[in-house]
């Protein structure tokens, strides 16, 4: 059997999570195992719905007043609970930063080894992974033995698809065991950042801005243009260090890797560490002065030119083209 951690969100199941639930599925037919599912605290209506698509098989549900907000310690001893009545053979989970920090403890705790960021898992007599390192530039394989074994699923390693055939999953209910030590550090409170606290990693357009943009006073435009297409704003690492925006908007490989159906680069050179973040985008459009940078050598539709030109006159023709 096969469990896998979710983490969910208002809406649901987060897209990372449910990537995860797809690879543990895919993992699954190979072995002929089901799927199960541990969600921690809140509400699982929507994520049972989600996890029914998956052809999730049960979902068990952690529920505690103390569970609701996140506690890393708390939500190991949860997966614990399971791991330890359900003894899985695979215990999976988002290589997002909940993801990796809660299979940590939980690896601790089982004194068994953790393999992070897989794309792939072949299972057998050995079984063999294949981890992204250096921030996606390399992969490893490595060799795993011995039960459970703990993974972490590399962002946007697949896509999600519905399973050929939904299930109907059985919902357990339980409350874990929980120690004073496992609440010592927690979330107490929640704050929205600047721009809102969009979420990154799920969204589907992201406009990007690198030191072609100029300064911190000029992103008026790339961030209209977001707004324009129902996405929202990333940026490069030069961006975040100059101070100009947020670290949480920085995409790459010190910053969130990204997998939208449209990324556009605005004044991104495209250096290997920011490339790192965005490879998985379906479509990059790069607006760049430099017609040999490698942003453009990598995009599918480029346009060269001042990006405070190009910028404002796509933003004129979305406005015409939506005004009713």
């Amino acid at each position: 059997m096969i469990l896998v951690l979710i983490e969910t969100a208002p809406a649901g199941a987060t897209p990372l999570s449910l990537e995860a639930v797809h690879f543990a599925r895919d993992v699954a037919a190979k072995i002929g195992s089901p799927v199960h599912a541990l969600a921690i605290g809140g509400e699982v209506g929507d994520t049972v719905a989600q996890l029914a698509e998956q052809g999730v098989e049960v979902i068990h549900h952690a529920t505690s007043e103390v569970l609701d907000d996140y506690a890393a310690a708390a939500w190991a001893s949860a997966l614990e609970d399971r791991v330890t009545l359900l003894q899985p053979q695979f215990v999976l989970a988002a290589a997002s930063a909940r993801g990796n920090e809660i299979l940590a403890h939980l690896a601790a705790r089982l004194d068994r080894p953790m393999a992070t960021n897989c794309v792939t898992i072949e299972p057998g007599s050995e079984i063999t992974a294949t981890r992204q390192i250096w921030g996606g530039a390399a992969l490893e394989e490595l060799r795993l033995d011995g039960s459970p074994v703990l993974v972490t699923m590399a962002s946007h390693a697949v896509a999600v698809e519905p399973a050929a055939v939904a299930s109907s999953p059985e919902v357990v209910t339980f409350t874990p065991a929980l120690r004073d030590s496992d609440l010592v550090a927690r979330v107490v409170r929640v704050e929205a950042g600047e721009g809102g606290g969009s979420d990154l990693a799920a969204a589907r357009v992201v406009v990007g801005g690198g030191r072609g943009v100029g300064g911190a006073d000029s992103f008026d435009g790339l961030l209209e243009l977001a707004a324009l297409l129902g996405g929202t704003l990333g940026v490069s690492r030069v961006v975040t260090s100059q101070g100009w925006r947020p670290h949480h908007e920085q995409v790459g490989q010190t910053g969130t890797r990204i997998a939208p159906d449209l990324y556009v680069a605005c004044g991104i050179s495209g250096a290997i560490q920011h490339m790192a973040g965005c490879q998985s985008a379906k479509t990059i459009l790069a607006i760049n002065t430099d017609a040999g940078a490698p942003m453009v050598a990598k995009a599918d539709y480029a346009i060269i030119g001042n990006l405070h030109e190009v910028v404002p006159a796509i933003n004129a023709e979305l406005r015409r083209r939506t005004t009713p």
